[in-house]
């Protein structure tokens, strides 16, 4: 299966709660775009390097938000090693860390952000059990 499979067939999906994620993609660690839906912000190298420094220290994104792109999100917290969370009004993310990659929904208004975290987390942990 191609990394964009995974985005079009298990992010950009009809959630529980309704709606859809706004946009998902999947990275690299390292900053490398796997696949991305239309519409996904831009994620620098820099960007890339603060979420995986915040997945073991989620304080340090905290003071900053969560920047994807040109979008900011309000760090709502996450698990620490695991994910970090974001929201900002009825908008937010969830950027979930693998062995080597980072699984990343944005979400609008309409969209639950408990039916995010679940599918992005999910995915995640599929990932993480197939040593990705």
């Amino acid at each position: 299966m191609s990394w964009q499979s995974y985005v079009d067939d298990h992010l950009m999906v009809e959630l529980p709660g309704g709606g859809k994620l706004s946009s998902a993609a999947i990275y690299g660690q390292d900053g490398g775009c796997w696949a991305q839906s239309a519409g996904f912000p831009t994620l620098d190298a820099d960007q890339a390097k603060v979420f995986v420094s915040g997945f073991s220290d989620p304080g340090s994104v905290a003071a900053g938000g969560i920047k994807i792109g040109d979008r900011k999100f309000i760090s709502i917290g996450g698990i620490p090693g695991e994910c970090l969370r974001g929201r900002k009004g009825a908008a937010g993310c969830c950027v979930k860390k693998t062995n080597t990659a980072m699984v990343i929904g944005i979400y609008d208004e309409g969209v639950q952000g408990g039916d995010c975290n679940v599918i992005v987390e999910n995915l995640g942990d599929y990932l993480i059990g197939q040593n990705i």
